[in-house]
């Protein structure tokens, strides 16, 4: 027998553990050599576990558990043969477990709440509360009612009882326990300001209406939103470089190029991928990048490295309908934009009321380096190229600026 015994590889720099969040075969299944044999849950990514030889796996964690980078987390018999016909279903004979079955006790009546006595501590909460202690269904020892009993207990106002009251307690993914612990250090170390801008998106809508079908026709891709305020973002940046820094100590670095972070919704929850030197990329390829690492983040096989390293955020929450939010800066960066949805409302336009397709956007930003100049700057930047993008953001040549 030749035993090969799989330890969890690294999956990035500054990572120790992480999490077995899904086993994807069983105990005694026979894998093949690169199978996906598990997901694992870092503090930054979900990845794929393959397989490192071909044989009969034997599982030594348990999902949910949390096992250090190095640590073993499954043994391969590589000495095993493949089960005719291809079977990769061979489980290895499970000892069943003998349940002892509890007869549940007949439901209390209301009659019989009274046969326990309430505990003095009880007695005197639910006094308070103006409730009858004999209306209460004691947990304590024949019956008794106790001090929690009371204060759980609600007094009745007449309105329907008995209705489903069920919870439901589970673990967090070590992805989104990491989500809240950078949510909560961004609150609480940085000196974060939001300002609020709006946009008619009026001229984006033409230019999107005239040359979708054709661009997307010839890149595979759709001319959506995010390519415009990416370019949006990327000119602004250029104009208020310090939005695009951050602080390292008692220094600021500022960056002579834009890596864009994407805030996507994944299965396991927000992820942030990275479209590197934004600045450089054409509309076409801002689309292409975006919908490959959205799809990545989908799929659960977006990298730790395509995920760290931007210099400023944008996040979309209109896609879910929001109209207006503070969006929390993604630490060590010193802002983010927030898009929202749009809405089609009045607008004064050259003096005259006209229907327009309106965004509320929103700049977060560190105080602590960027101030309100640079901040109102920047946003009234983004403002100026998304309202008139035929000038500012092509040149006044659509169809180069799109590669038609």
């Amino acid at each position: 027998m030749s035993i090969l015994e799989m330890k969890v590889p690294s999956p990035g720099e500054s990572i120790t553990e992480v999490e077995i969040a899904t086993w994807l075969v069983k105990d005694g299944d026979y894998v093949e050599k690169d199978q996906a044999i598990a997901e694992v849950d870092s503090d930054k990514a979900t990845l794929e576990l393959p397989a490192e030889a071909s044989g009969i796996i034997t599982l030594k964690a348990e999902e949910g558990d949390a096992v250090a980078v190095g640590e073993v987390v499954c043994l391969i018999d590589t000495s095993a043969a493949k089960p005719e016909g291809g079977a990769a279903t061979t489980e290895a004979p499970k000892v069943e477990e003998k349940k002892e079955e509890v007869k549940a006790a007949p439901a209390a009546s209301a009659t019989t709440y009274a046969t326990g006595s309430a505990s003095p501590a009880a007695k005197k909460i639910l006094d308070e509360k103006n409730i009858d202690p004999a209306t209460i269904q004691g947990t304590g020892k024949d019956g008794r009612v106790t001090k929690d009993d009371a204060i759980n207990a609600v007094p009745s106002m007449g309105t329907p009882t008995g209705g489903p009251r069920g919870s439901e307690r589970k673990k967090m993914s070590m992805l989104r326990r990491k989500v809240a612990e950078r949510l909560v250090e961004a609150k609480n170390t940085t000196a974060m300001l939001t300002t609020f801008n709006e946009v008619n998106l009026t001229e984006v809508n033409k230019l999107r209406s005239e040359f979708k079908e054709a661009f997307k026709a010839k890149h595979g891709v759709s001319l959506g939103f995010m390519s415009f305020f990416t370019k949006a973002v990327t000119r602004a940046l250029e104009l208020f470089p310090d939005v695009n820094s951050m602080i390292d100590g008692q220094e600021q670095i500022k960056f002579d190029f834009a890596d864009i972070s994407i805030a996507v919704s994944g299965p396991k929850g927000l992820m942030v991928p990275v479209v590197r030197n934004a600045e450089l990329l054409s509309f076409r390829g801002v689309e292409a990048e975006i919908k490959r690492l959205a799809t990545r983040a989908r799929d659960g096989q977006i990298t730790v490295d395509e995920m760290t390293g931007g210099t400023f955020t944008i996040t979309n929450g209109g896609v879910f309908g929001s109209m207006l939010s503070t969006p929390i800066i993604n630490p060590p960066q010193s802002g983010i934009l927030g898009m929202h949805n749009i809405i089609e409302r009045p607008v004064a336009v050259n003096g005259q009321v006209v229907i327009a397709p309106m965004m509320y956007i929103a700049l977060s930003y560190d105080h602590r380096i960027i101030d309100g100049r640079e901040s109102v700057g920047f946003l009234v930047a983004v403002k100026e190229a998304l309202e008139n993008p035929m000038e500012l953001l092509m040149n006044n040549d659509p169809k180069k600026a799109l590669e038609l």
